[in-house]
């Protein structure tokens, strides 16, 4: 891992560069799949499961005995831990709910917004030998508070057939409607297309591999919304000399953790702190039982010397990261002047693993520097807002002639005579009006 001291700002592109992933090559082997599993269903589906996950699945739904059987292979502590999350995340999220409020743009126009609950959303979570319960969490409680009718939830079993327990837990507490065995490019395609036994969806959300990542992408082109573009996880650290380096280690490795292609940054104006972090990451790696995946994402990892908290704040907006961890004497200073981030953690005692799990916000957030024009998963990722406006007959006559200009202005003589011929038609209305009083005058 390298340690870079003050380079120029003409470096800082180079230094900002994430681990390559272009899953634009991926792309044939996906939309063969994709097109198998929307001609053949789940016959497709299944064959694709005994080839990638080398398992065979009879039943894609998984059954509730199943997610009674579930919590019984889990041990109290991690149980309570979960509903303990599930508390804290719905609390945050709930928030977060849009109130509408009427607005009268001019007299006689009113216009206003109404939120509406995506009414079938689906959840992607993988399984493998890191069961992501805690994604369950983080997509089911803001679907199940906005309101969504249908969540339905695919995951990979395991090569018995079976779903791991804290998977079927998380849903079972989170208010998951369907869960079904399936995953991978195939899940994905199942979700978007609809099968015999899985539902077709509006949205896809959820992490996964590159190929998962290339079957959202490819399916959001002409089928369904997904949350967000997604690339390998990230974080970058701000620290000065008052850091602790043990923190600092800690977080780099867990961010590191997640995957070889994962990236950790330090970005710091104290070279003594710097040597103390590199010092720490080793003599922490060497106790961790993924040290070796661990040590491959360090390789696309590095700590940055710059000369003052402008030039570390001003590297952060640039790289945008999905994660971005406050170790400074003076956090309240920094945070306002925050512009690009996912998720930032402040203070000493803020590790980034409190947003993986716990705290309340989510942790499904916007890598590759996408926290520049993405926000992480919230409320409002499972809601649309619907316009209304209502305007009155004095409403029309005063705003109508502004829109019969503009229309008149694109060449548009439609649009204009669709506002032209309901004023001409009030007038001849108060004329008749006119008329009326007139006769009972005389």
């Amino acid at each position: 891992m390298q340690i870079i001291k003050h380079p120029p700002r003409s470096e800082w592109p180079a230094l900002q560069q994430r681990p390559e992933t272009d899953i634009t090559a991926l792309f044939d082997t996906v939309k063969t799949i994709l097109e198998d599993v929307r001609t053949g269903g789940d016959a497709a589906v299944r064959r694709y499961g005994e080839q990638f996950d080398k398992v065979s699945v009879e039943s894609f739904p998984v059954t509730p005995e199943e997610i009674r059987e579930a919590g019984k292979h889990l041990p109290d502590s991690l149980k309570q831990a979960i509903r303990t999350a599930h508390a804290n995340i719905r609390t945050f999220h709930a928030t977060q709910r849009f109130t509408a409020q009427k607005v009268e743009t001019m007299p006689g126009v009113t216009c206003w917004q109404k939120a509406v609950a995506i009414e079938k959303v689906g959840l992607y979570i993988p399984g493998g030998t890191a069961p992501l319960f805690s994604t369950v969490l983080m997509l089911a409680v803001p679907a199940r508070i906005a309101g969504c009718r249908e969540i339905v939830l695919c995951t990979p079993p395991d090569r018995n057939g079976n779903v791991h327990p804290a998977i079927l837990y998380a849903a079972q507490t989170a208010g998951v409607d369907k869960i079904y065995k399936a995953g991978g490019i195939q899940a994905i395609a199942s979700l978007a297309y609809g099968t015999e036994s899985i539902p077709k969806v509006y949205k896809i959300f959820g992490p996964g591999n590159q190929y998962v990542m290339a079957a959202k992408q490819w399916v959001s082109l002409n089928e369904v919304a997904i949350d967000m573009p997604a690339g390998p996880s990230e974080v970058a650290i701000m620290a000065d000399e008052t850091a602790n380096p043990a923190f600092i280690a800690s977080d780099f490795l867990s961010q590191a953790e997640h995957g070889a292609d994962s990236q950790s940054i330090l970005l710091t104006t104290s070279e003594r702190l710097a040597e103390a972090v590199t010092h720490e990451i080793e003599r922490q790696l060497a106790t961790l039982p993924r040290r070796e995946l661990t040590g491959k994402s360090l390789a696309n990892s590095r700590i940055i010397i710059l000369e003052n908290e402008d030039e570390m704040l001003d590297f952060s907006n640039r790289y945008a990261p999905e994660h971005l961890i406050l170790q400074l004497s003076d956090t309240a200073a920094m945070q306002e002047r925050i512009l690009n981030a996912g998720s930032v953690f402040l203070g000493p005692y803020t590790p980034e693993s409190a947003g993986d799990y716990a705290s309340g916000t989510n942790h499904t957030l916007p890598t590759k520097g996408f926290a520049k024009m993405y926000s992480g998963v919230n409320l409002d990722s499972f809601i649309r807002k619907i316009t209304f406006q209502e305007i009155t007959a004095d409403g029309l006559q005063a705003l109508g002639p502004t829109i019969e200009v503009m229309a008149a202005g694109e060449h548009l003589d439609a649009h204009r005579n669709a506002v032209a011929i309901r004023r001409e038609e009030m007038k001849k209305n108060e004329g008749n009006e006119e008329n009326e009083r007139r006769c009972i005058l005389i």
